[in-house]
C-alpha cells in the first residue's frame, strides 16, 4: 500500500505524509475505511506504534475520523476540494501547529527562565576567548563538560569526570551515537522496556537497531526476561519509567547490573526527567553503580526547553574513545556559546533555582490533574504521580484508547493512548496524560474535555 524507508527518516512521519498525500489526490477517497492498525503494521513491517502514531496525526488535522468499533475512515471533509488537503503545489507536507494540551514530556515553555539565561549568554560572551570562537571540541566545551561532571556527582550520584563526557545535541543525539558505536560492534538489536516510548522505539529504527520488547512490572524491567533475550544492549527509564511510573527496585537494579557483568552488555540509561520528584526520596542513578556497564544519557528539554538542543552522554570507558570519533563525524562539535551559556547557569545556581521553582510548579499541577483525573473519569486509576511530568490513566475494559486519543487530539488535546507504548504486552486501555505544560484551569478543562469524550 505505501512504500517506507528506513534509511530516510522517520517511519511515523512518512506514513503520514503518503497517507495525507493519498488522501489529498482522491486515491483515498471520503468515506474509506483504512486498515486496521495492526494490520497495515504487519503489511508494512514496522511496529503498531508507527501506524498508530501516523493515524493519530491525520485524526488531529481532520483528515481522519474514528469510528468506536468500526474503524479509522478518510474525513468527509478530506478530499482534494477541502482546504484542509495539502496543495498539489506544496514543497512538503503541510505541518499543523503542535498539540501540547496534555502532551506528555513537555515542560511549561512560558517558564523558561529568559532573565537568568540571557544574563549567563551575556556572561558567556564576555568572557569567552577568541579561541572560544573557534571550532570547538567535538565532545562539547571543557568548561561545560566539567560543570555537567559536578552536577551529575551531586544530584544523581553519577561517577563521571569530564573527560568522561559528551555534550550532545539532546538525548536524540546521545542514543544516536551509542547506536553506531554498537552497529561498529556487530550489534543489529537493543532491548527495549515494554510498555515503552514510542518516540524512542522509532528512533533506534531509524538509527540501525531493532527493538527488541521486554516486559516491565511494578518492580521495572525484567531482568530475567532480559537474560533469555540474548541482547547486547538494553535501554531502561530506571529512575522513573515511561510511562507506568515506577522505580526500577533495588533487587532489579543489581540484577540488571549483574547482566551487564555476566554478559558484557550495554545498560543505556535514559535519565529523561529524574529531576522532578515529589512523594519519594531522590533516587540515584544506575551509571554512579556500575559506570564500566552503563551509558548515562540526559538532557536540558524536560528542565529548560527542548529549543536548546543541549544534552549529554557519560559512557564507559571502554566505550568512550568510539563514541567520540562518532561524535566528530556526526556535527564537528555542537554550538559553544550555548554551551558555555549553560556551563555559567549551572556554576551561578540558576540552575538549581530554576529546578527549584518549576518542581512547586508542577507538584502542584500534578495535584490539579489527579483531582481532575478523579472529578472527570472517575471510573479511571492514576498512577505513576510521584515523579516527572505525567500521569498514568488507567481506563475501564473496552474503551478504546487509541480512538479516544484520536479524538482528544482533533480537539488540539495531545494525550497518549496507552495501548501505543505497548509492543507484545498485554494490558488494559489507558491514557498519558503530561500536565507540565497547562495552568491550572486550562488542565482542568482539557481532563474534562477527555471525560465528555468517554460518555
Amino acid at each position: 500500500m505505501f512504500a517506507l524507508d528506513r534509511r530516510a527518516g522517520s517511519l511515523g512521519e512518512q506514513l503520514a505524509v503518503a497517507l495525507r498525500e493519498s488522501i489529498a489526490d482522491g486515491r483515498l477517497a471520503a468515506g474509506t475505511r483504512l486498515p486496521a492498525s495492526r494490520d497495515l503494521a504487519g503489511e508494512l513491517g514496522v511496529s503498531r506504534g508507527v501506524v498508530v502514531g501516523a493515524y493519530e496525526q491525520l485524526l488531529a488535522e481532520g483528515r481522519l475520523t474514528a469510528r468506536h468499533g468500526s474503524g479509522t475512515f478518510v474525513g468527509s471533509g478530506s478530499g482534494s476540494g477541502s482546504g484542509s488537503a495539502v496543495p498539489p503545489e506544496a514543497p512538503g507536507p503541510v505541518r499543523p501547529a503542535p498539540v501540547v494540551a496534555l502532551r506528555p514530556g513537555i515542560p511549561d515553555l512560558a517558564r523558561f527562565p529568559r532573565q537568568a539565561w540571557r544574563r549567563a549568554y551575556e556572561a558567556a560572551l564576555r568572557t569567552a576567548a577568541d579561541s572560544d570562537l573557534d571550532y570547538g571540541d567535538p565532545a562539547g566545551a571543557p568548561r561545560l563538560r566539567a560543570e555537567l561532571a559536578g552536577y551529575l556527582r551531586r544530584v544523581r550520584a553519577a561517577r563521571v569526570e569530564a573527560e568522561g563526557l559528551l555534550v550532545t545535541s539532546g538525548a536524540a543525539q546521545a542514543l544516536a551515537l551509542l547506536a553506531a558505536v554498537l552497529r561498529a560492534r556487530g550489534a543489529d538489536r537493543i532491548g527495549v522496556e515494554d510498555p515503552g516510548s514510542p518516540a524512542i522505539r522509532e528512533h533506534l529504527i531509524a538509527a540501525g537497531l531493532r527493538p527488541v520488547p521486554v516486559p516491565v512490572d511494578a518492580d521495572g524491567l525484567d531482568v530475567a526476561a532480559l537474560s533469555r533475550g540474548r541482547l547486547p544492549a538494553v535501554l531502561v527509564t530506571p529512575a522513573h519509567q515511561f510511562p507506568t511510573g515506577v522505580v526500577l527496585s533495588p533487587a532489579r537494579r543489581t540484577a540488571l547490573i549483574a547482566w551487564a557483568v555476566r554478559t558484557g552488555g550495554l545498560i543505556v540509561e535514559d535519565d529523561y526527567d529524574a529531576e522532578f520528584r515529589y512523594d519519594r526520596d531522590p533516587v540515584g542513578c544506575l551509571q554512579g553503580m556500575a559506570p564500566q556497564a552503563v551509558a548515562l544519557v540526559g538532557s536540558v528539554s524536560k528542565a529548560l526547553a527542548p529549543a536548546l538542543r543541549l544534552g549529554w552522554l557519560a559512557g564507559p570507558a571502554g566505550l568512550m574513545a568510539e563514541l567520540a570519533v562518532a561524535k566528530s563525524a556526526a556535527d564537528n562539535g555542537g554550538p559553544v556559546l550555548e554551551q558555555l551559556a549553560l556551563a555559567q547557569l549551572l556554576a551561578s545556581g540558576g540552575y538549581d533555582r530554576h529546578l527549584r521553582t518549576v518542581r512547586r510548579l508542577y507538584r502542584g499541577r500534578r495535584d490539579v490533574a489527579v483531582a481532575a483525573v478523579a472529578e472527570h473519569l472517575p471510573a479511571a486509576t492514576v498512577t505513576g504521580v510521584a515523579a516527572g511530568m505525567h500521569l498514568l490513566v488507567t481506563l475501564p475494559p473496552g474503551v478504546d484508547d487509541v480512538a479516544l486519543a484520536g479524538r482528544a487530539g482533533a480537539r488540539g488535546i495531545g494525550a497518549l493512548a496507552l495501548s501505543t507504548t505497548r509492543v507484545g504486552a498485554a494490558g488494559p486501555p489507558g491514557l498519558v496524560i503530561g500536565y507540565g505544560a497547562m495552568p491550572p484551569d486550562r488542565l482542568r478543562a482539557a481532563v474534562a474535555a477527555i471525560g465528555r469524550l468517554l460518555r
